[in-house]
């Protein structure tokens, strides 16, 4: 049975999009089957891994809505091991048409719940607002990755995200945990990401990943050739960045096909292309 892995940020622009495509794809090349979940309307996701919208005929909104079955609408991407349910704009309106819905905050649950024994890991891409498709998106998942850029205001707004986690977990899924607090958009040459850095991890200590997401064009530029960047660039940073996380994940979790000796690598702060 697949472990769900939400990330989510209610800030936008802090890299969880990002995160997700690459993690994902990061977790796939490591031999593990992937399921992205693009849970939000912008659907970022979808259409940085090369989905057109215009040939997408159903998406999560149909699941959650409709009564879609998920299979239907799953799509195979060009990484090995990794799948999409794709979303699309229509998602925006969910949170209205279900807000008579009884148990409306299991929807998505249901929806993953029907196929996460046919994968190792499911990862779910959060829109950036705290409504009730994050909600469902944190009823439906184990744990939570909380990316958070390092810049100036990185912790505004935190405590806001970190409560609706708590009353999710005191009353709709008792299970989820958090997984990490992610740093993102490091650029080793300023003196604000490294306070930054050290402000968080002197707030959450053992919550925060050892594994730091540098600045990289090649990050940004990757979407644009409709892949993640271990597809587009597989030496870049950002790539190696991803696949130390992905690495980082299995050895919290305990998954066994890593092995014991292929640590973490340690990239140097100060590493630029």
């Amino acid at each position: 049975m697949a472990r769900v892995i939400a990330i989510a940020n209610q800030k936008g622009g802090v890299g969880k999009t990002t995160s997700a495509i690459n993690l994902a794809s990061s977790l796939a090349v490591l031999e593990y089957k992937t399921l992205l979940v693009d849970a939000d309307p912008q659907a970022n996701s979808t259409t940085g891994l090369g989905f057109d919208l215009r040939n997408i005929q159903q998406s999560l909104y149909d699941c959650m809505v409709n009564d879609g079955q998920a299979r239907d609408v799953i799509l195979e991407s060009d990484t090995p091991n990794l799948k999409v349910l794709p979303s699309h704009i229509d998602l925006v309106g969910a949170e209205l048409e279900l807000i008579n819905h009884p148990n409306r905050e299991q929807v998505m649950k249901q929806v993953i719940d029907a196929v996460k024994d046919d994968y190792d890991f499911v990862i779910v891409d959060c829109s950036p607002s705290l409504g009730l498709i994050t909600v469902n998106a944190l009823v439906a998942s184990d744990s939570v990755i909380i990316p958070v850029q390092c810049e100036f205001f990185a912790l505004e707004g935190l405590g806001k995200l970190l409560n609706t986690i708590k009353i999710v977990q005191s009353r709709l899924n008792t299970n989820l945990a958090i997984e990490g607090i992610l740093m993102t958009m490091y650029d080793g040459r300023l003196r604000l990401s490294n306070q930054v850095v050290d402000e968080v991890k002197q707030h959450f200590e053992e919550s925060v990943f050892n594994t730091i997401i540098h600045r990289n064009t090649k990050l940004g530029e990757a979407p644009s050739f409709g892949k993640s960047v271990i597809m587009y660039d597989a030496a870049s940073t950002g790539a190696i960045n991803y696949l130390n996380l992905a690495k980082e994940i299995l050895q919290k979790n305990n998954f066994t096909r890593i092995n014991l000796e292929d640590k973490i690598l340690a990239i140097d702060n100060e590493q630029s292309e």
